[in-house]
């Protein structure tokens, strides 16, 4: 895996990974930055929620659930001194679909906790991390 950081002036830099995605991180105006994008803690945050949302859909759909949706609210605290690393992280899951069985979700939620989602078994090194989920039917 390989990526390239350009700084493109202030506290703002563009991130490009190996495939040619590209990404604008910027800090706070306090900071120098111009809120051009988010910062690189968001950045960092928003990559484990989408490592651990992947993993809760494609267990949902290899399980056989008829999933229609996932979506998640998730909060996060920081050390107060430097390194400011995540201390705790709260991750909500809303899980979609017809006639989801609880037991499942609440499987595939701690398979990707525990087993797959590397993005969060490294941010667990240093954060407690938490999980609750709700489960909705599809409006139809």
């Amino acid at each position: 895996m390989e990526t390239n950081i350009r700084w493109v002036g202030g506290a703002a830099f563009i991130g490009e990974s190996g495939e040619g995605h590209k990404i604008v991180m910027d800090g706070p105006p306090e900071g120098g930055g111009r809120n051009l994008g988010p910062r690189p803690m968001e950045t960092l945050l928003l990559g484990m929620g989408a490592c651990t949302a992947y993993d809760v859909v494609s267990i949902l759909q290899k399980s056989r659930q008829d999933i229609r949706d996932c979506s998640m609210t998730m909060s996060a605290n920081r050390a107060d001194d430097h390194p400011k690393v995540f201390t705790d992280i709260h991750i909500h899951f809303i899980v979609v679909g017809k006639e989801l069985k609880e037991k499942q979700v609440e499987r595939a939620i701690n398979l990707s906790a525990e087993k797959y989602c590397s993005a969060s078994i490294m941010l667990g090194k240093t954060a407690k991390i938490s999980h609750d989920f709700e489960i909705q039917e599809p409006q139809e």
